[in-house]
Order: C-alpha cells, then sequence, then structure tokens
C-alpha cells in the first residue's frame, strides 16, 4: 500500500515505517495517524516481517502532535467529547506497536519530542546518536501528556526522573538517556542506521516463535505475579520444543553452522 505521509519497507525480514514530513519534524496530523495504524496492521499480518524498524525522516525524529493544527477552527469549535474520541487513533497506534507479536525498534536520530517521546518508549529497543534528545513536550504548552507517556516512560526510566521530566518538560540529551537505558545504544550519527539495521538483522535471523512468545512474557511480567509467570512461561517452552525452530536450533548447534529459522 503507497502512503502519503509516512514510508514502509521491508527487506531480508526487516520492515521499515519511515515517518515522512520532515518540513514539519515528522509531526503528526490526521492522515499520518491513520496512515500509520492502517500500516502497523500491515506489517503485524505480513510473516515476512519479523522486526520493525520505525525511524524519521530529515533531522528529527518525532515532535509530536502538529501544533498548528491543533488551534485550526475546526478543533475550536469541538466539543470534548468529540476531542477524547479523537484520540482513537492515536491509541490504536501506540497500542499496535507497543502489543505488536513482533520485536520493535525505534531509531532516534534527533528530537523525540511530545508524543514522539512517548511513541519511541511504546518501542521494545531504541537506538539513537549524540543528535538525540527527548522532552515532555505537552507540559511546555499547557497540556496533559495523552499519548501514553505517564504509563511509558516511568517504566523505562524509573519514577523519579520520569516525574522530573513531565513536571519540568526539561529536554533529557543522548548521555543521559543511555546513562537511565532510555537508549539501549548510543552511536555516532553516521553509524546510527548500520548500528541499528545490523541489530534488526540479528533479530530477524532468531527463532521468530520463541522471540514473539518472550515478548509477550516480557510485558505480561510487569502485571503478573511470579507463580503465573512461571505457569505462563511452562506453557510457551512446551509450544517451542514441540516447533520445528528447535529442531532447526539443535541441529545447526551440533553441524556447527548457523540455524535458518522458519518460524515453524
Amino acid at each position: 500500500m503507497l502512503f502519503e505521509t509516512i514510508l514502509l519497507e521491508k527487506n531480508e525480514g526487516i520492515g521499515v515505517l519511515t515517518l515522512n514530513r520532515p518540513e514539519r519534524q515528522n509531526a503528526f496530523n490526521e492522515k499520518m495517524w491513520t496512515e500509520m495504524v492502517q500500516a502497523l496492521h500491515e506489517v503485524n499480518k505480513d510473516d515476512e516481517i519479523r522486526v520493525l524498524v520505525i525511524k524519521g525522516a530529515g533531522k528529527a525524529f518525532c515532535a509530536g502532535a502538529d501544533v498548528g493544527g491543533m488551534a485550526s477552527k475546526e478543533k475550536k469549535s469541538r466539543g470534548a467529547e468529540a476531542i477524547r474520541r479523537g484520540f482513537a487513533n492515536v491509541q490504536k497506534m501506540i497500542l499496535g506497536i507497543q502489543q505488536m507479536e513482533k520485536p520493535t525498534i525505534a531509531m532516534i536520530n534527533g528530537a523525540a519530542v511530545g508524543g514522539g517521546f512517548d511513541l519511541a518508549c511504546a518501542c521494545d529497543i531504541r537506538t539513537g546518536s549524540e543528535n538525540s534528545r527527548f522532552m515532555v513536550a505537552f507540559t511546555r504548552i499547557g497540556l496533559f501528556p495523552g499519548w501514553g507517556g505517564t504509563w511509558l516512560i516511568p517504566r523505562i526510566i524509573g519514577i523519579p526522573k520520569a516525574a522530573e521530566m513531565l513536571f519540568t518538560g526539561n529536554f533529557m540529551d543522548a548521555e543521559e538517556a543511555k546513562s537511565l537505558n532510555l537508549l539501549n545504544k548510543l552511536v555516532p550519527a553516521q553509524n546510527l542506521e548500520s548500528e541499528t539495521m545490523s541489530l534488526a538483522r540479528q533479530i530477524a535471523n532468531g527463532p521468530p516463535i520463541a522471540i514473539r512468545l518472550a515478548k509477550l512474557q516480557l510485558y505480561q511480567g510487569l502485571e503478573i505475579d511470579l507463580d503465573i509467570a512461571l505457569k505462563l512461561a511452562a506453557a510457551f517452552e512446551t509450544i517451542t520444543l514441540s516447533s520445528q525452530d528447535h529442531k532447526e536450533g539443535v541441529a545447526a548447534f551440533r553441524e556447527k553452522r548457523h540455524p535458518q529459522y522458519r518460524g515453524e
């Protein structure tokens, strides 16, 4: 499917979704939200894609919502309930990323602010360069973070630092982001794409069933106790023990070669 505000490509098991409004620092308008939901649905059902990389065109990752569009006469004339319902595509997008079975990587080439920060936090892994920086921009314009940041951010960097960012709207630079594990990798800007794609290829070449179940348990484990987690782990490992991927992994280990996983 062709899109106007984003690009979706795939190659060797890797899907690359590019936010493509560089003239607006990849800020979201209504069209872009709709297209993101459609693209995520396509990725989720495409068995050829084993990992998704999300990045921004130009110098920014994502500036969140297009603030220029917020002040339109149409928006001002809408009632509170209509505005609340207008968040449906935002919610579908954030949930579509965070709950996707396949691993997701945010390649943060520049500023990730407001909803762009939340979008990055919805991904499983984040890579960045010295140009990466993060901000809860909602605070700067008197808004509550309506894209899920109050849930997402403290789970990654902890409550004290999340509170500071949410209350002040101050920027976090790349070095601090790496020290707080917001960034998994911090590399020179000229190496960001190659390092990110190398990580994506490693994941794409791994066993899809085991990785997807691991992601499911990773997030479920935040909400359940150890007893239930162990029971689910036993069920999930039973699934992988009976898979062709497990047989291939054992055979490759014995034959001292790289396994060729097929997700079966």
